[in-house]
């Protein structure tokens, strides 16, 4: 299972997420480099842990700014396969980011229209070319609800893969950066179980490698994981070990 790097963009700098309060967000301090750049975070997790694939959270694009086109295609010049969240809303959105031959489009329940927007997505771009990602606060689906007919996570997941989607993605923001864990396993879980053909990559929480085993487990594909190998409690030899394990499988 894959290790998924993230870098959280905000102004043009990597920052730390802690707990989705993005007000609250600040650069991040890392061991691993004292550069803030995304260019020179990416190539220090490629470097130090050879992961050539990222997830890019625009923060800025999510809150509704322009998306950072220049910084996406620096670092796929630079080498990196990206997997880019950039606050999609509606199929117009999802296709300028394939233009750019982004290798995954992410459509977040947080910023995404609603399911007729997803099935657009789907259609247009390509399912197998975009990860929905069931965005959870505290185990609570964020974004408009209301167009979901649902609070429910499990309800939208399955009407999502209803939609078209092949590929998810459970993040959960409250987990983000505090050190207590994922909490998502059960609907993971519950998604290979019911859905044994989906890819399932999971993000908030990873402390070190133990977490990561666990979602394995549970059935995820992939981890997204940034706070523990900035802080050292995901080492080189624990990530390299890991990616042996559980064979990669992105896209």
């Amino acid at each position: 299972m894959p290790i998924l790097p993230v870098l959280d963009l905000m102004h043009g700098q990597v920052v730390r997420g802690v707990a989705g309060s993005r007000a609250d967000y600040r650069t991040v301090t890392s061991t691993l480099t004292k550069s803030a750049d995304p260019s020179a975070v990416a190539r220090v997790f490629r470097d130090r842990f050879g992961l050539t694939a990222l997830y890019v959270a625009d923060l800025d694009a999510i809150a509704g700014a322009e998306p950072a086109l220049a910084m996406y295609e620096l670092l796929q010049e630079d080498g990196f396969q990206l997997w880019i969240d950039a606050g999609v809303r509606t199929p117009v959105d999802a296709l300028r980011l394939q233009a750019l031959e982004v290798s995954t489009v992410v459509v977040g329940l947080e910023t995404v229209d609603g399911p007729q927007s997803v099935r657009a997505i789907c259609r247009e771009v390509g399912d197998g070319d975009l990860v929905f990602s069931l965005d959870l606060k505290n185990g609570r689906p964020l974004g408009n609800t209301s167009a979901w007919g649902s609070n429910d996570a499990w309800s939208i997941a399955h009407r999502a893969i209803g939609e078209g989607v092949t590929r998810i993605l459970v993040l959960d923001l409250a987990r983000v950066g505090v050190g207590e864990g994922v909490g998502t396993e059960a609907i993971c879980s519950r998604l290979r179980r019911e859905y044994p053909k989906m890819e399932i990559t999971v993000g908030g929480g990873v402390r070190g490698r133990k977490d990561v085993e666990t979602l394995h487990a549970a059935g995820a594909d992939q981890v997204l994981v940034a706070s523990a190998l900035h802080d050292g409690r995901l080492t080189q030899e624990e990530v390299q070990s890991l990616q042996i394990a559980f064979p990669q499988r992105l896209r």
